[in-house]
C-alpha cells in the first residue's frame, strides 16, 4: 500500500503575532517553524502504523514551500516516513497548493492521500478537499478513526449526536482529526536515519493563481474586565444587553 501525506510548515504556537510589507506578508523573523500538528500526530502517525500493521507498503510525505522548509520535512522522515517530496514554490493559497500536490500525486499510483483537517496557521481545511478533487477520487474529512482491509478504508467521523462509519474504496482521500493516531516523538535512530532518506525536490508546474492576501489584521484587543456584585443581577443583565450585546 503507498501512501501520501501532506505535511504543511507552521509557526509554533508560541510564536508572535506580527505583519510586514504593509500587513500582507506574516513576519517570520525570528520564529521556530514545525510540522502541523494535525498532519504529523494524526495523519503521518496512522499512515505509519497501517503500513506496520500491513508488514509492506510505503509512507511518502509533500510539502509545497522553499528550502527553508527541508529542517520540518526532515521531521516527518525522522517519525518514521519512508520518502519525501518538496514541490519548490512558496504557498500563496490552498488552490495553488492542491494544484502542485495533485500534480505531482496523480500517476504515483497512491492508495491513500492523508492530510491533517486544517493547519494551525490559516485554519482553513480546504487543501484535502481540493486534491481530491484535482485527483476525481472520493474525499472524507474530519476521520477519527481508520483501518483498511482488502482494498476498502473504513472510517468513523464524529457527526451531531453520534459517529458516522464509512466505507471506501481505495483510492481515497481523508482528512484526520484528533483520535486518529497518538503522537510519536522521533528517536535518536530515526532522526540519523532521516539524513539519509530520499528527500526530493520537484519545480512547480503552472497553477491557477486565482488567489491571495490583501491584508492581515489581529484581533482587537481584549477589553478590561467588569466585576458586578452577585447581588447586582440587574447591572448584570443590562450591561449584557446594552454594552455586550449578547442578549
Amino acid at each position: 500500500m503507498k501512501i501520501l501525506v501532506l505535511l504543511s510548515q507552521v509557526p509554533d504556537t508560541t510564536a508572535r503575532i506580527a505583519f510586514t510589507n504593509n500587513n500582507t506578508q506574516y513576519d517570520a523573523n525570528g520564529v521556530t517553524f514545525i510540522v502541523n500538528p494535525y498532519d504529523e500526530w494524526y495523519a503521518l502517525v496512522r499512515a505509519l502504523e497501517l503500513k506496520e500493521a500491513a508488514g509492506a507498503g510505503s509512507v511518502t510525505t509533500i510539502t509545497v514551500g522553499g528550502a527553508d522548509t527541508e529542517a520540518t520535512i526532515r521531521k516527518g522522515l525522522a517519525i518514521g516516513a519512508d520518502e519525501a517530496v518538496r514541490v519548490d514554490a512558496q504557498p500563496t493559497d490552498a488552490l495553488q497548493v492542491a494544484e502542485l500536490i495533485a500534480a505531482y500525486a496523480k500517476d504515483k499510483g497512491f492508495d491513500l492521500v492523508l492530510a491533517g483537517k486544517e493547519t494551525i496557521d490559516h485554519n482553513g481545511g480546504q487543501v484535502g478537499a481540493m486534491v481530491a478533487e484535482l485527483m476525481d477520487l472520493p474525499y472524507v474529512p474530519l476521520v477519527s478513526k481508520l483501518d483498511v482491509a482488502n482494498g476498502t478504508a473504513t472510517m468513523e467521523r464524529d457527526v451531531p449526536g453520534g459517529v458516522e462509519v464509512l466505507e471506501v474504496k481505495l483510492p481515497v482521500v481523508l482528512s484526520a482529526a484528533k483520535g486518529l493516531a497518538e503522537q510519536r516523538i522521533p528517536n535518536m535512530r530515526g532522526i540519523m536515519a532521516a539524513r539519509t532518506k530520499p528527500l526530493q525536490v520537484v519545480p512547480a508546474g503552472a497553477t491557477s493563481n486565482v488567489g491571495g492576501t490583501v491584508k492581515f489584521e489581529l484581533p482587537p484587543a481584549k477589553g478590561a474586565v467588569k466585576m458586578i456584585p452577585a447581588e447586582e443581577a440587574g447591572k448584570l443583565i443590562e450591561l449584557l444587553h446594552t454594552e455586550a450585546k449578547v442578549i
